[in-house]
């Protein structure tokens, strides 16, 4: 009797739900025995739900801890590995399929054109070659660029389901008291409220050919926000990448980011303000020999504080997005920029008051600065999280994450928010770009 090709999917609850749902849900010559879990705390030890998983998955399948990969290939018996999650560095990819081989198992990577969904209408997609680059800013833009001239829009983010999955199969955010509704986390909330802020609607969830077809019937056009470096879901019609002029040598060196670099057909050089002409010289080279089709846009990513003041002179302790701390590699982010400018008495170093389970994040990510990653995955998380800055002998918190912190935590200590926007840098323009894509929409 023909038995099936077994798999195991290694992912992060993003990438790996859609490559199953597109590639395998319905494909009798495949059989995925289970998914592993990475990057975030807290997704492994669940399990991808019948009702998701289909017929052929009575019982859902498995969510492990990666760390078990060869365990889990021998218990199941797999053929094959699929590696499924985005930001990682091209030497660690290797590692992973060392592993697998090492195990008995093939290696796979699922490329754009068998996991990519087509939309019933246009697709503008916003991706970047590595988290923090600056790619929500450039959505945010893209929403109002786009309702001044006069089009619907609809934004859908790369997953992020980190709660019951199947209830979160179809998400639609329009109003705050939609974020309470779905209990999102505190990463879900970075990624959701500044878009709702802008007046964008915005879809994420888990099965998004669902997800696709309920934004189009509200949309003349979908922006995809994209999440770390991944490629899009939808078949793009303008494909945008985000480069940050901070990471010089990081355009090449991360998965899927190079990818999305070279299928790009604008390359966004973000973060001009902050660099030397030398450092932006190095990154743009590294763009024009990886894409030199690409158009090259320039952008600022000014940061503000709501009340400067308010910090000079100060003992002050900085939350910055979590991702981009922890993953993203960055030692610190916006947040830290906008409280030195603005000359505090001290920036202090949170590992000197933080909880255990935060001081695990920092033995996890030695990179990070002194700063604290808005670590909000769970209920208990965020608890950690109110209790190291409890116990900070600050004066303010300046918060980077694009979220609300004061009004989601109870805090001892006043929060003063940094802010970040896009803005043009030079020329072409981004408006220029979209104009005339626009402009070709309209004359098809």
């Amino acid at each position: 009797m023909y038995q099936p090709r077994r798999f195991v999917i290694l992912g992060a609850a993003g990438r790996d739900f859609h490559n199953f749902n597109v590639v395998f849900r319905d494909d009798p010559a495949t059989e995925v025995v289970a998914f592993t879990a990475a990057q975030i705390p807290g997704i492994a030890g669940r399990t991808y739900p019948a009702p998701l998983a289909g017929l052929r998955y009575p019982h859902g399948i498995p969510i492990l801890d990666e760390a078990d990969l060869e365990a889990v290939v021998a218990k199941y018996e797999a053929d094959t590995v699929v590696f499924a999650y985005s930001d990682v560095r091209h030497d660690e990819v290797m590692h992973h399929a060392s592993r697998a081989l090492a195990a008995g198992a093939d290696f796979v990577l699922l490329g754009p054109d068998r996991t990519m969904l087509q939309a019933a209408v246009p697709v503008i997609a916003v991706s970047a070659v590595r988290t923090g680059a600056g790619k929500s800013q450039v959505s945010r833009w893209l929403g109002r660029r786009l309702r001044a001239a006069g089009q619907r829009v609809a934004v859908i983010r790369h997953p992020m389901p980190y709660g019951d999955l199947e209830r979160q199969r179809v998400q639609r955010f329009a109003v705050p008291a939609d974020l309470e509704a779905a209990d999102c986390t505190v990463e879900e909330r970075e990624e959701y409220e500044p878009h709702i802020a802008a007046g964008n609607v915005v879809y994420a969830g888990v099965d998004y050919a669902a997800i696709a077809e309920q934004a189009a019937r509200e949309a003349d056009v979908i922006v995809w926000d994209g999440g770390n470096n991944d490629f899009p879901f939808l078949r793009p019609n303008l494909h945008l990448c985000v480069v940050d002029a901070l990471r010089p040598g990081h355009a090449t060196a991360y998965h899927p980011g190079e990818a999305v670099l070279r299928m790009a057909d604008v390359v966004i050089v973000n973060k001009v303000d902050a660099v030397s002409p030398a450092q932006l010289e190095a990154v743009e080279s590294e763009v024009r020999a990886a894409n030199p089709g690409a158009t090259v846009v320039r952008a600022a990513s000014p940061v503000r504080l709501d009340d400067p003041t308010a910090v000079a002179g100060r003992r002050v302790v900085v939350v910055e997005d979590g991702p981009t701390i922890t993953h993203g590699g960055m030692p610190h982010g916006a947040g830290f920029a906008a409280a030195t400018e603005a000359n505090p008495a001290a920036v202090l170093d949170p590992r000197a008051f933080a909880t255990p389970a935060i001081r695990a994040v920092y033995d996890r990510y030695p990179h990070i600065g002194p700063v604290l990653p808005a670590m909000g995955y769970s209920a208990r998380q965020l608890g950690e999280l109110r209790t190291t800055l409890d116990a900070a002998p600050a004066d303010i918190v300046v918060s980077g994450t694009p979220i609300d912190l004061a009004s989601l935590v109870r805090l001892r200590l006043p929060v003063i928010r940094a802010r970040y926007e896009f803005a043009e840098a030079g020329e072409p323009t981004l408006a220029s770009v979209v104009d005339g894509f626009l402009g070709r929409l309209s004359a098809t």
